[in-house]
């Protein structure tokens, strides 16, 4: 066979056709074009129906629109079905009947599916670059028609004609084809594929959607809609990638550092013309929904996939935006944007958020006050939306950095300036600023509390309370930070707040879990201090942990209640937890209260919260012994105001004399003894006509009418501690206790915890002293511990270790080498001198217990024990079951 074949032309229809075939034409003259012989796929073919295919091959693969006329039957099917779902005139738009043909035959052979796509792609960049868009349109709806009907192993091939396709709309200038690109892959993106894919690639999408969201188009109508396109593109491609594993991950630090402040942008932008949305009789749902409104709801949607890894990445973008425009200090959006995050990522990821928060706060130690004080509320909100784990595993980390941040705070308020962050060099500070910031992390402190349970604030109370410096315990602290002693002084203040805000709500069952010793004893030592304020706050600590049945607002305030059941008070049994607490710690609690009100710098807010604790204690862990003593302390109370030994004003004389009176009030209401209640209420009676002025009605005011001094008081005015003990005798309550005055036991800590000035240094006094006999006045020295004798001390316990191991190596060689007569002679000795001492003690142990009626006289003129049944035996209440 030839290795070509002439074919001769002679009719001028012919010409459109030998254009197509890049022939040079000339009219009515014979033309003679050489065409490749191509490969005969069947030898059985004859010549006429080779030339045919031949020449069918030829066409199939030229760049154009192909043959039209007498030819139209040499193009592929597939050609010829998408050319006919095109109209003369674009307006008609697409020929439906067509496109249900071409959608029939995809169906049919899904294997032209990718030259369908490479074809309408190859048209629509015609159309594109000959500013067709009629056209454009129509091609973009058969894609996505196809798309939505045609879900087969083939449609990958399929799609990258169409990403083509879309992502040549997105480069083009006019935002039409810009948005309806962006339609197109919308649609695609709510396809959920049958088959994975390896290659593709969603790059440029992140990119270019980016970009449209920072549209800043003139026309204000059309860069809203560019916008909102952006989003809606974000949206697609998040939708798309998120959960495909074969994709690139879209949670990458490269996308999210674009996809999360193009959402910001547009969220902030939103917030100015929220309230010009149309209405709805205005415009249909869709189109009135702004593009903060989108913003926000695609934000939500992305947060809401993160995963337990993919938070990091998802959060660190906002924190860069927020810091990189400033916005921390208005608070608002900052705050809007992480409640945001809060509300939809998944609730036990809440933490992840919350450590990311409190790192940015260390990142921004040196920063303004104003940056600090909005990321703290940003904290303080978040804290309040998430779940009791928004703290995670680092409870005390969380609490650690809080406060670091507030005695940081201290420190540059006292300083005045700090070494700003950058290149910036020192930053002068506002004093207000600072105090603001201080709030704003107390509170913060005690939102993150609020979500703890009971056993893990019980821990970050005896942290913080680890954490307040006192000064002659920890002598460094007096000269550490800035500002001396007036740094330490604020910094108590400061996490005491602290205290009273994790403390604010607080419930538990058990006191002594709530308040051991390791947390009680360093809290009241602080209530002995010079600083009104540091008194007044530590009071009322101890209100929130006493205090479980909310009764602290009854007491609000001190007056002479004639019928204390219009309190609607709440009193629960004391329990056995709690009584073994009173016995263990009710004698500190009494001291304390009764050296609180020898303090001259006491006010009336302190000598009202002295009241609220001492009718909190009546109703909370009062047994019948607490009752006594609690009456006992407050009758001590007035005979301190009485004899004036620590030289108290006259203000301060008549406060404790109502004090006394008030609570005397409310606890014979409590025991409702009759006689104990016509006592009391006749002693008011007679202060309220003699002297008024001894009343909380007349002291506690703004403005009390106080004489110029205050003498010695007898008779009618008093509380007799004679008549009490008698009427309360009568009803079954220990007379002697009642009879016995309240002295209050100084001990070592009163005096350690007692400073005249909160910076003075103080040496370490221990005293030996019988804790058995009290009434002792012979007492040994007191040691100076100096520097000296803590080194001996160390010397001689070396030299007695030394010596403790030469007497057993004496012993050992004694027992080897001495005869046993020795031996037995040595061990009887001491046997006999153990029977001797065993003897005494059963005899002081089995003695019988003195009778209640007193001693009896024996013939001999001297008196024996008279013996006690058993069951007329008085046993203490811890023998008793």
């Amino acid at each position: 066979m030839c290795s070509s074949v002439s074919v001769c032309v002679f009719v001028r229809e012919f010409a459109s056709v030998c254009e197509r075939l890049a022939v040079c034409l000339s009219v009515c003259e014979p033309v003679c074009v050489c065409v490749p012989t191509m490969p005969l796929p069947v030898p059985e073919v004859p010549a006429s129906r080779r030339l045919t295919l031949d020449c069918r091959f030829l066409l199939d693969h030229r760049v154009g629109r192909g043959v039209c006329g007498c030819c139209g039957a040499l193009r592929p099917r597939y050609k010829r079905l998408v050319d006919n779902i095109f109209p003369e005139d674009p307006e008609d738009g697409l020929v439906k009947a067509n496109m249900e043909k071409l959608t029939f035959y995809a169906l049919s052979a899904p294997e032209k599916l990718d030259r369908i796509g490479a074809y309408l792609s190859e048209r629509l960049s015609r159309d594109v670059a000959r500013h067709r868009y009629g056209y454009v349109c129509i091609a973009m709806e058969a894609l996505d028609q196809l798309l939505m009907a045609c879900h087969c192993q083939s449609i990958n091939l399929f799609v990258e004609s169409f990403l083509k396709m879309v992502r040549k709309l997105l480069e083009a200038d006019k935002p039409n084809l810009q948005i309806l690109g962006t339609n197109s892959f919308v649609k695609f993106a709510n396809i959920e594929e049958d088959t994975a894919s390896y290659h593709r690639s969603y790059d440029f999408f992140v990119s270019r959607f980016s970009e449209m969201c920072h549209s800043s188009y003139e026309d204000p109508d059309i860069r809203t809609k560019i916008r909102m396109a952006g989003i809606n593109g974000l949206q697609g491609v998040v939708r798309k990638t998120v959960n495909d594993d074969l994709q690139s991950n879209i949670w990458d630090p490269q996308h999210m550092d674009k996809i999360v402040p193009s959402l910001l942008f547009n969220l902030q932008s939103g917030e100015g013309t929220e309230s010009r949305s149309p209405s709805p009789l205005q415009a249909s749902e869709k189109e009135k929904e702004s593009p903060a409104e989108l913003t926000e709801r695609c934000f939500r949607e992305l947060l809401g996939r993160a995963a337990y890894g993919n938070i990091k990445n998802a959060v660190t973008p906002v924190l860069m935006h927020l810091d990189n425009h400033s916005l921390w200090e208005g608070k608002t959006f900052a705050v809007r944007c992480f409640k945001i995050i809060m509300y939809s990522i998944q609730s036990q990821h809440s933490h992840l958020v919350i450590q990311q928060l409190l790192g940015h706060l260390d990142a921004n130690s040196k920063n303004s006050a104003t940056v600090r004080a909005g990321i703290v509320e940003v904290l303080l909100e978040a804290a309040a939306i998430a779940s009791s784990g928004s703290v995670g595993p680092t409870v005390l980390e969380v609490f650690n950095t809080l406060l670091r941040q507030l005695r940081l705070s201290v420190d540059y308020e006292l300083t005045g300036s700090y070494d700003a962050s950058g290149n910036i060099g020192i930053k002068i500070i506002k004093t207000h600023e600072e105090r603001q910031l201080q709030e704003a992390v107390i509170r913060t402190i005690g939102s993150f509390a609020n979500t703890l349970p009971t056993y893990q604030r019980s821990e970050v109370m005896l942290f913080i309370m680890g954490k307040i410096p006192v000064p002659g315990v920890h002598p460094a602290l007096t000269n550490a930070g800035s500002g001396g002693c007036e740094g330490i002084r604020m910094i108590q203040i400061m996490l005491l707040k602290s205290l009273v805000q994790v403390t604010t709500g607080f419930q538990t069952t058990n006191m002594l879990t709530a308040l051991p010793n390791s947390f009680l004893e360093p809290l009241l030592s602080f209530s002995l201090m010079e600083d009104p304020e540091v008194r007044l706050l530590v009071l009322t600590i101890l209100l929130s942990v006493i205090d479980r049945h909310d009764n602290t607002p009854k007491f609000s305030s001190i007056s002479i209640i004639s019928d204390i059941s219009v309190l609607k008070l709440k009193v629960d049994k004391c329990s056995r937890q709690d009584n073994l607490f009173m016995k263990k710690h009710a004698q500190q609690l009494y001291r304390h209260i009764y050296l609180a009100c020898k303090e001259q710098s006491s006010g009336p807010q302190h000598f009202e919260t002295l009241y609220t604790l001492l009718a909190l204690i009546s109703m909370e862990l009062a047994n019948e012994e607490v009752v006594v003593d609690l009456i006992r302390l407050a009758l001590a109370l007035q005979e301190l105001a009485q004899t004036n030994e620590e030289s108290l004003s006259v203000y301060n004389r008549c406060a404790v004399h109502a004090l006394s009176a008030a609570y005397l009030n409310l606890i014979c209401q409590l025991t409702t003894v009759p006689t104990f209640c016509q006592h009391i209420h006749e002693v008011i009676e007679m202060r309220q006509k003699e002297v008024p002025f001894l009343l909380p009605e007349d002291v506690f005011i703004e403005n009390p009418k106080l004489p110029a001094s205050l003498e010695k008081l007898e008779g009618d005015v008093l509380f007799q501690q004679s008549k009490i003990t008698e009427v309360l005798g009568g009803s079954g309550y220990n007379t002697d206790r009642l009879a016995t005055p309240y002295i209050p036991q100084f001990t070592d800590e009163d005096r350690l915890s007692k400073r005249k000035s909160i910076g003075e240094t103080i040496s370490l006094q221990v005293e030996v002293e019988s804790r058995n006999s009290p009434e002792k006045e012979e007492r040994t020295p007191a040691e100076e511990i100096t520097f000296e004798t803590l080194k001996n001390a160390i010397v001689d316990s070396v030299g007695m270790e030394e010596q403790e191991r030469e007497r057993r190596r004496q012993v050992v060689e004694k027992f080897q080498k001495a005869p046993f007569e020795e031996i037995a002679a040595h061990c009887g000795a001491r046997a006999t001198l153990l029977q001797s001492k065993l003897n005494q003690i059963f005899e002081i142990t089995i003695r019988p217990p003195p009778s209640p009626s007193g001693t009896i006289s024996s013939g001999y003129g001297q008196t024996q024990s008279r013996s006690v049944p058993v069951y007329e035996m008085k046993f203490p209440d811890l023998c008793v079951y």
